[in-house]
């Protein structure tokens, strides 16, 4: 492992939402650093712009297109851009996303169907455009759908994101058997990072600001907890895309500061049977020594870090 091969994703396009600024970049900047051509996406055009001026800055080669995802149109418009473009699509990195925290009793209607639009919905959309062209070109190729620990244990407050990145999980199962035949492998990705959607969780708060003077994450934040910058999520996504990764789907694999994981998938861990089937008296009387020993926990474990200096 001293001198690994090094990932070499030249004459590769990729397509990467939401890729303006935070995760979305740095996936971008990884995937252009490796030789990929990459499209951001941003709904801010500037931004966008912004990410093209860094990337091709950098010796990369990078265009922008400007759309909220979501609707079938604005995935088009994305698989198009990277097709006429570049003349071809071979990675869909779908990152984009937003926030609308709210307890179940106070979250609207509004705040539920926007989260899932841009989440689910919009990672549906590009994935199908996305999966139509690749088989199209009949060569393979790589869907990295980006979840979140939320969508694998629950949040509280975030009855909406959580759905929409379980729902995330699921799909990338799903493609994963659906595309195979294709050549197309699909994971998903659970980062941990500083970014506008973390530095909201109060114990990693004054590490992000520490950060942001310039000082290092302690290794108890970067090993045990595996929270980083966004740039130590990013090694994964041109990993996936690489030849290096073809064996390699239906997965959910997490990473973030010094830490790379693989989420375990639901499954029945304890049983019991009764002669004739179950009722409500009989469940009652063997939940407690039987399946019912051991609940399984919910949400994200709280961080014990130490105060920072």
């Amino acid at each position: 492992m001293s001198h690994p091969t090094p990932v070499d994703l030249t004459g590769k396009v990729a397509v990467v939402t939401g890729s303006g600024r935070g995760l979305g970049l740095a996936y971008a900047t990884a995937l252009a650093s490796a030789g990929a051509a990459v499209v951001v996406n941003d709904i801010d055009e500037a931004v966008a712009e912004q990410a093209v001026a860094a990337l091709t800055a950098a010796g990369g080669t990078a265009v922008a297109e400007t759309v909220a995802v979501g609707t079938a149109e604005a995935a088009d418009r994305l698989v198009a851009r990277a097709v006429d473009t570049f003349g071809r699509l071979d990675v869909l990195v779908t990152n984009a996303g937003i926030l609308r925290d709210r307890v179940l009793w106070k979250m609207t209607d509004d705040d539920f169907d926007a989260v899932i639009a841009t989440h689910l919905r919009g990672t549906f959309t590009c994935a199908r455009a996305a999966a139509v062209r690749m088989r199209e070109q009949g060569e393979g190729g790589t869907l990295v759908l980006v979840g979140s620990p939320a969508g694998q244990r629950g949040n509280f407050g975030q009855t909406n994101y959580a759905a929409a990145k379980a729902g995330i999980a699921a799909m990338a199962r799903t493609w994963s058997m659906e595309l195979a035949r294709a050549g197309i492998t699909v994971n998903a990705v659970v980062p941990v990072a500083a970014t506008a959607m973390t530095e909201t969780v109060p114990a990693f708060a004054p590490y992000v600001e520490a950060m942001r003077r310039g000082e290092p994450l302690p290794d108890v934040l970067r090993k045990r907890e595996g929270f980083g910058t966004p740039e130590d999520c990013a090694a994964l996504v041109p990993f996936l895309a690489s030849d290096a990764a073809r064996g390699i789907t239906g997965q959910c694999i997490g990473i973030g500061g010094d830490k790379l994981a693989l989420w375990s998938h639901p499954q029945e861990i304890a049983t019991a049977y009764a002669d004739g089937g179950w009722s409500p008296e009989t469940i009652a009387a063997a939940w407690p020594t039987s399946v019912g020993s051991a609940p399984q926990s919910v949400g994200i474990p709280a961080p014990k870090l130490p105060e920072p200096r």
